[in-house]
């Protein structure tokens, strides 16, 4: 037994493995940084944020900037009426019509006058018809005894009219001025404040067809030709009426109401125009109606100024903004109809982008100079510490107004802002990290180690960047770990502010941003509640890591 033992001590020697256990610096490190369970949950949530923003971004089906629609029952202006108040001219066919016809008819409306002499000398006479429609001809003073005395003549005086025809000839009589003066006429326009609509978008109503019905509607006679075809008139009140064909099929609607559709391309039917005076005649608010295919709707009908607009309730395809969580869409949608879990999962990439990138930048912008600074000192650290001060003294927020202002003039990309937002706050961040470089370096450059170093004629590149720089990172760790999350926290800060990414691309500051109304804000907390979460945990998680970090890195440490 004590042969063993003694044989088991002659074995063991001083650097024996199985005899002395030794950790290597860096396995020490993260020996320690993993006793530390906030910086663990730190690594798990930014693990889970990673995921969330590259791998979720590639897995859901949505893209950050698709808009979605949905189909709703919205009230939608169709068509607009008013009563007809300008007179319209109707002019007939191969006559030559004196260039002031409507001035000078409306003139001898206005006046009560039959008769009024127009610019070149001539005259004009006007039969007055139904409601405020008039016959206007080309009228030449003359002398007819015989068709004086006539029993046409008579005719017409007897049932109040001014026009009459005897021997083919048409006449009309003007004795505004205390006699009678017979005037030869010949027809030369239709003067109204009717409107004519046919039943279909092809069929042209001629000039005869609407003297025709103008004078069926003043004789209240229930027929009338035209062109050859025979008309049957009905009339629906004294300023309205129906045509039929001979075939009793609806042909035309007459009415003093102009009733036009406010959609561009659509033929508003004349029954449907008939549907609309009734309801207004009646004082109604809204009206049936179906159409040539059997379909009935109810048209909704509103009055302002003398302006009638009909409305109705239609499928409509809209853009489904502010839509509540649901299967297809778990975070809802936003005032842009986008999916929200989509637009937070390619919003935390470019956030959580611009945090490393930026960094990065930093670091390595005051690695090298505050390296320089701290190596040379002198002259040298002088200059570059000034220079550090100058950067020190800028103020950032109106920089970033300034830079905000000129690339909305530019209309600048998302891609450039994102750009432009990484180096700006890359210059205007890096002096921290220049000072505790430089601090470090000059209590280290006077060490044993750096004598050596210049003593074998090591280069000054390779003294700073490979011996010196080395023993800060550490320090450079701990201080890149907490200032990512300062980073992504001032770039949301930008954004909710209209300076960092703007649309259509999003990060999750800007997310925050687009809930700039205290109703939203209010009434739809899915919009900017996951966001304001999302940062929440990342700058936490971060600063959870640069906790652990600093403490896994300092040698006071208990093992």
């Amino acid at each position: 037994m004590a042969n063993e033992e003694n044989t088991k001590v002659e074995n063991m020697k001083l650097d024996d493995m199985q005899r002395v256990k030794v950790l290597s610096p860096s396995a020490l490190v993260l020996k320690r940084f993993f006793r530390n369970k906030l910086a663990i949950i730190g690594m798990v949530i930014i693990v889970i944020m990673f995921l969330f923003s590259f791998v979720g971004g590639m897995i859901i089906p949505y893209g950050q900037s698709q808009v979605f629609y949905t189909t709703e029952e919205m009230k939608k202006d169709y068509a607009g009426a008013t009563y007809i108040s300008d007179y319209v001219v109707y002019e007939a066919e191969g006559v030559e019509i004196p260039s002031d016809l409507y001035s000078k008819s409306i003139l001898a409306i206005n006046q009560n006058k039959a008769v009024v002499e127009t610019r070149g000398g001539g005259h004009l006479a006007l039969r007055p018809l139904a409601g405020d429609s008039y016959m206007t001809y080309v009228a030449e003073e003359t002398k007819n005894p015989r068709a004086m005395k006539s029993a046409e003549h008579k005719a017409a005086v007897d049932a109040g009219e001014n026009y009459f025809e005897y021997d083919g000839n048409a006449y009309i009589v003007d004795d505004a001025t205390g006699k009678e003066l017979l005037y030869a006429v010949s027809e030369a326009a239709v003067i109204c404040k009717m409107s004519f609509t046919p039943y279909s978008s092809d069929t042209a109503l001629s000039y005869d067809f609407i003297k025709n019905v103008l004078l069926a509607m003043s004789q209240a006679d229930g027929t009338f030709e035209t062109d050859g075809n025979v008309y049957t008139l009905e009339m629906e009140g004294e300023t309205a009426a129906m045509v039929y064909g001979a075939d009793g099929s609806d042909y035309a609607y007459i009415s003093d109401m102009s009733i036009n559709s406010v959609l561009g391309g659509v033929f508003l039917a004349p029954d449907f125009k008939e549907a609309v005076a009734l309801a207004i005649q009646e004082g109604a608010e809204s009206f049936l109606y179906k159409d040539a295919a059997g379909t009935e709707e109810t048209y909704l009908l509103s009055e302002k100024n003398g302006q009638y607009l009909i409305s109705r309730f239609q499928e409509t395809r809209v853009i489904d903004t502010y839509a509540q969580p649901s299967e297809t869409h778990p975070l809802g949608t936003d005032a842009n109809g986008m999916d929200m879990l989509a637009r937070l999962m390619y919003g935390g990439r470019i956030s959580l982008l611009i945090g490393f990138v930026v960094v990065i930048i930093e670091v390595i912008i005051g690695v090298i100079i505050g390296g320089i600074a701290g190596y040379f000192g002198g002259w040298i650290d002088n200059i570059l510490m000034r220079l550090v001060d100058v950067i020190y003294c800028i103020p950032s927020m109106p920089l970033y107004l300034i830079l905000g202002s000129i690339m909305d003039h530019y209309r600048a990309s998302p891609t450039v802002r994102i750009y432009m937002l990484c180096v700006t706050m890359s210059i205007i961040g890096w002096v921290g990290i220049a000072r505790i470089v430089r601090g470090q370096i000059l209590s280290l450059r006077e060490q044993e180690f750096m004598v050596a170093a210049e003593a074998l004629g090591i280069s000054v590149g390779r003294r700073i960047f490979k011996h010196l720089v080395p023993n800060v990172v550490p320090q450079l760790i701990v201080f890149a770990t907490m200032g990512l999350g300062e980073v992504i926290l001032a770039e949301a800060t930008l954004s909710y502010l209209g300076l960092g990414i703007k649309y259509p691309a999003a990060s999750w500051g800007s997310i925050i941003n687009a809930v700039n109304d205290s109703y939203v804000m209010t009434n739809y907390l899915f919009v900017w509640i996951p966001a304001g979460f999302l940062i929440l945990l990342t700058v936490l998680a971060f600063n959870f890591i640069g906790d652990g970090l600093r403490d896994a890195f300092d040698p006071k440490m208990k093992r």
